[in-house]
């Protein structure tokens, strides 16, 4: 996988250990871009360290299961996703605004101690997202937009369709994944499907609920 000037194609490409930014309901994914307004002086010196080394850390989300620990250090779920850091920019009071592209998922083995303000994880690796671009024709690329086409009517959207057609099958899942405006749990059952296509079914059944909550029967939406 190319990210921006970088090539990710074995493991020896990726590091063994990152520091990870915990952030709830922010969902990272292989080749997907999030934008992050940075200004806790802990997370500035994340990335301060990481853009003098290889650029790269972890997004993961604080676990949601029933007695999690919470506060200054939560518990984290297992899995968050790579990201390396392609654009930085200071706001001029303080904060960073950044954007990390996906590289690839890892899941967590054990927190490294030490005295630094942020926290770093062992991690291992998901290799297999380094070639995803080959899961990309087992998608059901219509059912997936006969699906956002329900959201958008049902939310009285519109979307670029030019642009929408003209994306690749893992650009369109991952960027609509990311896209979404699901809670933390719906996010964190979308980086946790095993690939391209289960993710995308993912995409598709939590819509359907979403709209049948909040929209009643959505089988008809669509003219």
């Amino acid at each position: 996988m190319q990210v921006g000037n970088a090539r990710y194609l074995t493991e020896k490409d990726l590091p063994d250990s990152l520091p990870v930014f915990p952030l709830t309901g922010a969902l990272l994914l292989p080749a997907g871009h999030l934008p992050l307004n940075i200004f806790e002086p802990r997370y500035i010196a994340m990335f301060d360290a990481a853009l003098s080394s290889n650029r790269l850390i972890g997004m993961v989300q604080p676990a949601m299961h029933e007695g999690a620990v919470k506060g200054e250090h939560p518990d984290l779920c297992q899995v968050g996703c790579i990201g390396r850091i392609t654009s930085l920019a200071e706001s001029g009071d303080g904060r960073y605004i950044v954007s990390l592209e996906g590289v690839c998922r890892f899941r967590l083995i054990d927190e490294i101690a030490g005295h630094k303000p942020y926290r770093s994880y062992r991690i291992t690796p998901f290799i297999t997202d380094l070639a995803c671009q080959e899961e990309q024709t087992s998608v059901d690329r219509s059912a997936l937009l006969a699906s956002f086409k329900s959201y958008l009517v049902a939310n009285k959207l519109e979307a670029d369709w030019e642009s929408i057609e003209k994306a690749s099958n893992l650009t369109l899942v991952n960027s609509l994944s990311m896209m979404a405006p699901f809670g933390a749990p719906e996010k964190q059952a979308l980086l946790e499907a095993p690939d391209l296509k289960t993710r995308a079914e993912t995409l598709i059944a939590i819509t359907e609920i979403v709209l049948a909550r909040d929209f009643g029967d959505s089988d008809n939406m669509i003219q």
